[in-house]
């Protein structure tokens, strides 16, 4: 017993704060993963985007040839 309080007190506050820190660091690279997801289908419809308005400017062209 330390201060009066037994042993297995402190470890349950101890596991509870580890705990705290593990739901952290889970949140933490859930939103980086999240975040790399989010930049990679915008890239995708970026990407899209530009071949749509080369595929019009090339059919503006076409025909005043």
């Amino acid at each position: 017993m330390i201060l009066g309080v037994p042993w297995w007190v402190f470890m349950i506050i101890l596991f509870i704060f580890v705990s705290g820190y593990m739901a952290f660091r889970a949140m933490r690279a859930e939103r980086r993963l999240e975040q790399q997801y989010i930049e990679q289908e915008g890239k995708v419809y970026i990407d899209r985007m530009e071949k749509e308005r080369t595929q019009k400017r090339e059919r503006k062209q076409q025909p005043s040839q």
